[in-house]
């Protein structure tokens, strides 16, 4: 059936529509019919890491959030030494690591991470990260300080001049960070919440971004970008382990578009102009938060820009909100934007641009972060949270507060 045609039976007459305003059923007496972008339910997409072992490769990933009826419960990990697969798929797990063992050093293996649903269903498949396996202790020498653990040179004995013992040096590792932004733009790159890197996104939105010198050890990474606005993104954060001598890899980055408005307050039955930018050609799904839940899509441009009229019309006076979320082939899914509020009421009031961009961490919304905004975080720690209490203070989309938002928080500190 085209979109706002109707059926030809000569029984009843079902008129059809893209997109529906908000999930519904008709009010016929002979048959209901669900509309809306409600009715689609969809899972974000997780990103995976990989570190290199010997034989082994450790492997984590983020968690998948499910909406409108998809629930994750569990995760598979599926392994290919050619690029693509085909994949050998490992027992799955509940937990977001595991260790893929038996593996052949010298051997480039390739990995991603299915999201199952509660009847094993793939609901969401991770982009594809690699690792090879090495031996560490391959052609060393026995050292007198180490004895046969792994060090990058060593020898036993001393010179002519008598005995002696090699020092093995600190051996280091690296991390590689890769997926997409936004075409142009730069992306940053934050190790415990100081900025550690940045690049600039290729014309197709990919970029990728190398770490070297690391110690092993414990560390939070997060990523963003600025959109040709200079809106910022929403932060992706990464609690990451990083082994000594190895490289880490973390693919499937998908940043979140941003999101602006272009009034402050909106006059009922007027258009709110709701647009930023994405990867290019991808789908836009607008959620326009009010008492209930309103849904728009769109399509982003060659260069990302997405742009969307919005009728008020169908929202009563008073605060709303909006997000948005990119998809591309219905395989990769984002998480969403930060929220950008506005008002509906009795006049235009055109929105600053300077209060576009909702500052992370800003909980009671007064364009700053301090310790207003630091009180309000403190008292939802390891407290469970509201559904209101998730949108102002889980900064990290684990819906939960504990020391990564504290430290996602201290970024955008403004005092």
């Amino acid at each position: 059936m085209s979109a706002g045609g109707y059926g030809s039976s000569e029984s009843f007459q079902l008129y059809g529509e893209i997109a529906g305003a908000s999930i519904g059923t008709s009010t016929s007496a002979s048959f209901g019919g669900n509309a809306g972008f409600l009715m689609f339910p969809f899972v974000s997409t997780p990103v995976i890491s990989a570190t290199a072992g010997n034989a082994s490769a450790a492997l984590s990933w983020t968690i998948a959030s499910g909406y409108l009826g998809w629930t994750p419960t569990a995760y598979a990990i599926g392994k290919a030494t050619v690029s693509g697969g085909p994949y050998t798929f490992l027992d799955a797990v509940g937990g977001l690591s595991t260790t893929a063992s038996g593996l052949t050093n010298g051997t480039a293996y390739y990995f991603v991470v299915r999201v199952l649903d509660a009847f094993s269903n793939v609901i969401a498949t991770s982009s594809q990260v690699s690792a090879t396996p090495a031996d560490p202790c391959a052609g060393v020498t026995t050292c007198g300080v180490c004895g046969n653990s792994a060090c990058s040179s060593g020898s036993s004995g001393g010179g002519g001049g008598g005995g002696g013992s090699f020092t093995p040096s600190t051996p280091t590792a690296g991390a590689v960070f890769s997926g997409r932004a936004y075409p142009k733009t730069t992306v940053t790159l934050l190790k415990d919440a100081q900025i550690a890197a940045t690049t600039i996104a290729g014309a197709d939105a990919m970029f990728s971004v190398t770490l070297s010198g690391l110690s092993s050890g414990n560390y939070i990474f997060s990523v963003y970008s600025e959109d040709n606005k200079g809106v910022r993104s929403s932060l992706m954060t990464f609690p990451i382990s990083i082994t000594s001598g190895a490289t880490t890899n973390v693919g499937g980055i998908f940043i979140a578009p941003t999101i602006s408005v272009d009034k402050s307050e909106v006059k009922r039955g007027d258009t709110i102009t709701i647009f930023g930018q994405s990867v290019p050609q991808a789908d836009i799904i607008i959620a326009v938060n009010s008492e209930e839940e309103f849904f728009s899509r769109t399509i982003s441009d060659k260069n990302g820009v997405y742009l969307y009229n919005f009728d008020t019309s169908i929202l009563d006076y008073g605060s709303h909100s909006a997000k948005s979320k990119s998809s591309i082939g219905n395989q990769l899914v984002s998480g969403f934007s930060y929220l950008t509020n506005f008002k509906v009421g009795t006049k235009n009031v055109l929105a600053p641009l300077s209060t576009q961009a909702i500052q992370k961490g800003d909980s009671n919304n007064d364009k700053k972060v301090n310790l207003i905004d630091f009180s309000i975080l403190a008292y939802w720690f390891n407290r469970p949270l509201t559904p209101a209490a998730i949108a102002l203070v889980d900064l990290n989309g684990d819906k939960k507060v504990n020391l990564v938002d504290f430290s996602i928080m201290a970024f955008y500190w403004t005092g």
